[in-house]
Parts: C-alpha cells; sequence; structure tokens
C-alpha cells in the first residue's frame, strides 16, 4: 500500500469519520420520512467497512469482513469517487470545501487501494 505520514493517516481516519457522521445523520432524517435508505444504507456500510480497513493496516485493529463484503464495499467506494471529483473541480481553490473534498478523494483511494491489496 502507498506510504503515507501519520499525518495523512489521521486526516484520513477524521474524513471517514465526518463521513459516516453525515451518514448517519442523513439515514435517520431519510428514516423518519419514510424515504427509501438502500442506496445511503450500502454507501454507510461501506465507509464503515473503508474505514476499518484502513485502521486494520495502518494501526492493527481487528478487521473483520469476507472477502465478499470488501468487494461490494470497494465497488461502492468507486462509485463516490466521480461525484466528488466532478465537487472538488468545481470548487475554489484555498476554500474549506476544497480542503474536505480533497481528504475526501484520498481517504477513498487509500481504502480502495487497501482492499485490493486484501483480496
Amino acid at each position: 500500500m502507498e506510504s503515507t505520514t501519520p499525518a495523512q493517516q489521521t486526516e484520513s481516519i477524521r474524513s471517514f469519520e465526518s463521513t459516516i457522521r453525515k451518514c448517519e445523520t442523513a439515514l435517520a432524517q431519510m428514516t423518519e420520512k419514510r424515504s427509501n435508505t438502500t442506496l445511503l444504507e450500502k454507501r454507510l456500510n461501506a465507509l464503515k467497512i473503508g474505514l476499518a480497513i484502513l485502521e486494520n493496516v495502518w494501526h492493527k485493529q481487528p478487521f473483520d469482513c469476507s472477502p465478499q463484503e470488501i468487494r461490494e464495499s470497494q465497488e461502492v467506494l468507486s462509485g463516490l469517487l466521480p461525484p466528488i471529483e466532478r465537487s472538488y473541480a468545481k470548487s475554489k481553490d484555498g476554500s474549506p470545501q476544497k480542503t474536505l473534498l480533497e481528504r475526501r478523494l484520498k481517504s477513498i483511494e487509500l481504502a480502495i487501494q487497501a482492499m485490493n491489496e486484501s483480496t
């Protein structure tokens, strides 16, 4: 896996945690409104697996997922990259939004890379 500094590792983990919190909030709101939550549930699960695999690789924390779950998560995370890249391209240089999107892209790419190496 690509070599990362401790600072990059911390940023990536924080990015995943932030994204997971946002998805959990959105899921709660959608559930309350009785909206279809299937897609958001898949994304949330993929994000949790992505975070878990990075914590396993970098901090040797236990990780227990089947190869099938990892492949499915990898596909979902790969599907998140294009819309994030479009938002990143539209954001203004130096803006907090651009920084957030840059970290989110990097963390997802690192998780996908770790998933590739684990399957």
